[in-house]
C-alpha cells in the first residue's frame, strides 16, 4: 500500500544506472497485470538508447527527461493476440500502473507519458522503433533514481463514492 499512496509522476532522475535485474523486475511486474480472458496483449520495449530517446523528444512534447534518464520502458499493445477488440488498452493500462508502483517499491521515479490515442504519437513512434503493423504503442515510462522529491497527495474523495447506484 505504501507504493501506491507514495507514488508520484517523477521527472528529474540523477545520472546513475538501473540495472538489468531491476528492469526484468519492473517488466514482471507489468506481465503480472490482469488482462481480458487472459490474453496478454502486451509487448514491452526497453530503451536504452539515447539517439532513439532523442527522436522520441522530437515526437512526444513531454518526453525531454527521456535525455536525463538511463532507461524507459515502452508499453505496446498487440492487436492480434486480442480475443476482444479493445481491451489491450485497459490490460496495457494495467501492465503500466504495476510498473509505476514497482518503480515505487525499488525508489526508483518514473511517470507515463500517454502516446495512444495520439495518432500522431502513435505513428511517428511506431515509425521510430519499426513497429509492426499490429502493434501500439500505449505509454512511454522513463525510469531513474530520482532527482526530486515529491509529497504523496491523498487523492481520496469521498464524494466521488456512490453505493448501489448513482
Amino acid at each position: 500500500m505504501d507504493a501506491i499512496l507514495n507514488r508520484r509522476s517523477i521527472r528529474k532522475y540523477k545520472n546513475m544506472k538501473v540495472s538489468d535485474e531491476i528492469v526484468e523486475e519492473l517488466l514482471r511486474a507489468g506481465m503480472q497485470a490482469p488482462s481480458a480472458a487472459n490474453e496478454q496483449p502486451w509487448e514491452f520495449i526497453v530503451l536504452r538508447d539515447k539517439e532513439i530517446m532523442g527522436k522520441i523528444t522530437k515526437i512526444h512534447p513531454y518526453s525531454q527527461m527521456l535525455l536525463y534518464t538511463d532507461v524507459a520502458i515502452i508499453v505496446c499493445g498487440d492487436e492480434s493476440k486480442e480475443l476482444f477488440k479493445g481491451f489491450w488498452i485497459q490490460d496495457c493500462s494495467a501492465a503500466t500502473e504495476n510498473i509505476l508502483v514497482t518503480a515505487e517499491d525499488k525508489s526508483l521515479g518514473a511517470v507515463w507519458l500517454g502516446v495512444y490515442p495520439m495518432a500522431d504519437r502513435v505513428d511517428a513512434l511506431k515509425e521510430v522503433l519499426n513497429l509492426p503493423a499490429s502493434v501500439i504503442p500505449l505509454s512511454i515510462i522513463p525510469i531513474g533514481y530520482k532527482d526530486e522529491q515529491k509529497e504523496p497527495a491523498d487523492r481520496f474523495n469521498k464524494t466521488r463514492i456512490h453505493y448501489d447506484k448513482w
